[in-house]
């Protein structure tokens, strides 16, 4: 791994290399030429032609060059997946060793990230000028290919394949990449397409080359490409995203359920909110509005969704931050009369010191509302699956809220209808995940539990509790400025 001590790069250049003798010391020295401060990254997949040693040769003239050999040969795709995450640069880039791609394009490509318009950018080599005229099947394949993934995960790209891919690489290096082979290209897409990341195109030039010149890329890996497009554009990889993924996903879709929930939280939220676990920006739409939100996560794929969805909405900041550290106390400046904590609490390791953090952090005066699942006997596979470390009794929250130092204002059970449908699916069926059948059923039926249930239910699957900060006795002389700042 690259030694953390070191000045990071502006740029990383990632270049996997097979067999590719006749090309790649000109192109290293092509990418060494481009005016960007930079690290090389070469990853030789155990050639066998004597790439590997014209390489090392290079790379003691060179400092800037990282040699890295894989144990043995695997394909393209883990030789990138070794390469990125080696990458200490603020951005990565992908490079073939051939001389297909121009590295003087390097400057237009990164432009958009440092800028901060993109996360991504993709070089299109079917917008850009002089291309060497390709094969027609070629052309043909690439734009099928182009056209499957476009289909599967609803962006407009013209050239899914190419090989110039740019990351910020904080983004590359948070997703969890599978293919050995060709296949790395759809994948990539399929999966920041998942994540909702800011993705530019760049017209590049392109220079392709023949079979009898190198070329390696066959019908076969066309094939594998498609399944790779089917498989991560249609499904989800689970090791690619956060174990809550699945499930906020699903609760993202319950409109009516999630509008219940904020029917029952908003009489205790003013205008200045810390929302704590804002996931992927569910509760952070009704909350738009206020004064300040500040909407957080310590998940960098949840980050980087609040980030791309509220990026340019007025009064919602992004940020990463965690009740279970104390960086959270930096927070203090902004001057929060509000602290939601909405299926968070469940999920720390010391509970009773994360809301005395929020206490530390509110204006006196300010609120905690806290949404926690409830009943303790219906603790079972659903709430492993998801990461609770428990569920709550009324009494135990109410006792924990004070033990923080706030005054209790109200506590109160919610949804009693879905006890009995939680208990069978997790302590009876032991399912890790909710039926979507079940989910959209119950949505569906909101309005009739509500009516069924009226405002103060004697049990439920939830509980909802509002702790209150005791307002100052008299007027502070040394209180912190409140901060108004613009959305990120």
């Amino acid at each position: 791994m690259p030694d953390a001590n070191l000045k990071a790069p502006l740029l990383s250049v990632i270049i996997p290399c097979y067999n590719e003798r006749a090309t790649v010391a000109e192109l290293l020295r092509r990418v060494r030429e481009v005016p960007i401060e930079k690290e090389i990254v070469v990853i030789d997949d155990r050639s066998t032609d004597g790439s590997r040693d014209v390489v090392a040769v290079l790379a003691q003239q060179w400092p800037e060059i990282r040699h890295i050999l894989q144990p043995v040969n695997q394909g393209k795709g883990a030789a990138i997946r070794r390469g990125i995450a080696e990458a200490r640069g603020q951005i990565v880039l992908i490079q073939d060793a051939d001389l297909e791609y121009d590295p003087e394009e390097y400057p237009k490509l990164i432009q958009p990230i440092v800028d901060g318009h993109a996360d991504v950018v993709f070089g299109s080599r079917f917008e850009g000028y002089p291309r060497r005229v390709m094969l027609y099947w070629h052309r043909l394949g690439n734009n099928f290919l182009t056209f499957l993934s476009n289909a599967t995960t609803n962006l407009d790209l013209t050239d899914m394949e190419t090989c110039y891919k740019v990351f910020r690489r904080e983004v590359i290096q948070s997703i969890t990449l599978r293919s050995n082979r060709f296949g790395i290209e759809p994948e990539i897409t399929a999966k920041l397409a998942r994540r909702g990341y800011r993705i530019y195109e760049v017209p590049i030039s392109y220079y392709g080359r023949d079979y009898w010149e190198g070329k390696k890329i066959n019908w076969k890996d066309g094939v594998s490409a498609i399944w790779t497009i089917l498989k991560y554009g249609l499904f989800t990889d689970p090791g690619s995203e956060p174990s809550t993924y699945k499930t906020l996903r699903r609760l993202d879709s319950l409109q009516r359920y999630n509008k219940w929930i904020w029917e029952r939280l908003q009489p205790h939220v003013g205008q200045r909110v810390l929302e704590v676990g804002a996931g992927s920006g569910t509760m952070t739409r009704f909350l738009y509005g206020r004064e300040l939100v500040v909407a957080t996560d310590k998940e960098t794929p949840y980050v980087d969704r609040l980030r791309n969805r509220f990026r340019r909405t007025p009064g919602i900041v992004v940020d990463r931050v965690d009740l279970d550290s104390d960086a959270v106390l930096d927070m203090a400046h902004y001057g929060f009369d509000t602290i939601t904590c909405i299926n968070v609490l469940e999920h720390t390791g010391d509970d009773v010191a994360a809301l005395r953090r929020a206490h530390a952090i509110l204006q006196p005066g300010g609120r905690v509302v806290v949404f926690v699942p409830a009943g303790k006997a219906l603790f079972g596979a659903l709430d492993r699956a998801v990461g609770h470390l428990r569920r709550y009794e009324r009494e135990e929250l109410v006792e924990k809220l004070q033990q923080a130092g706030f005054e209790v204002e109200e506590v109160s059970f919610q949804n009693r209808a879905a006890k009995l449908a939680w208990w069978l699916n997790s302590r009876l069926f032991h399912r890790r995940g909710l039926p979507s059948a079940q989910s959209k059923l119950f949505d569906r039926l909101v309005p009739l539990f509500k009516s069924l249930e009226g405002s103060r239910p004697s049990s439920g699957l939830s509980l909802i509790a509002v702790g209150r900060k005791k307002a100052a006795t008299s007027p502070a002389t040394d209180a912190a400025p409140l901060v108004t700042v613009e959305a990120q």
